[in-house]
Order: structure tokens, then sequence, then C-alpha cells
């Protein structure tokens, strides 16, 4: 019996030290995604295109598309498509441009 007793007692010890992260933890994760994420973009008006994607940890990236404007004059206004991968670690983000994300005009 006491052997039992030992064992609940690890495992309770063991389960209270697993927690997950609570809904407000994630919503204060996401501001600071986007906002890396936005800083680091060349896009004007730059806003997320559907939720990031969360890689596991032992990959310890987040990516979000972005879609906006060009700056560039040359540009006149066109809309683009930046990934963002957010490194977990480094709080960092990286941005490239991914057009070819979105289908193109077709000649008809």
């Amino acid at each position: 019996m006491k052997a039992t007793t030992l064992i609940f007692f690890c495992l309770t010890a063991l389960a209270t030290q697993a927690h997950a992260s609570s809904p407000d933890a994630w919503a204060t994760y996401d501001k600071t995604v986007l906002a890396s994420c936005t800083k680091t973009s060349g896009l004007k008006k730059a806003k997320p295109v559907g939720n990031a994607a969360q890689f596991d940890d032992r990959v310890g990236y987040t990516a979000l598309l972005l879609q906006g404007q060009y700056p560039q004059k040359h540009m006149k206004g066109q809309q683009g498509t930046e990934l963002c991968l957010y490194n977990k670690k480094s709080k960092t983000a990286y941005v490239t441009e991914w057009d070819s994300i979105r289908p193109t005009a077709k000649a008809q």
C-alpha cells in the first residue's frame, strides 16, 4: 500500500508541473508577433492574412502571412504579400516577399 501511495504522490507532483498557457498569454504572444512582424515588414498598412501558424517549440518559429501595399513610388500602391517568421527564442521577426502565394490573373 505504501508503494501505491508514493506513486500517487509522485504522479500528482509531476502533473502539477505541466501547465498550458492561458488564453490571455496566447493573446499577448499573438500581439507581440503581429507587432514585430508588422514593424519588420516593408509594406504599408500591413495586416495579417488569417491566423499565425504555431510551429512546435523544437522548431522555434511562428509564421504569419502579411498583406499590404508596396511603399516604393514605382509600385504605385500595388498589393504585396510577405511571409514573416518570428523566432520565439530571440524574439526577432524575419520577412520575405511571398507574392507567389497569390493566384495570378490568367490572360484570356
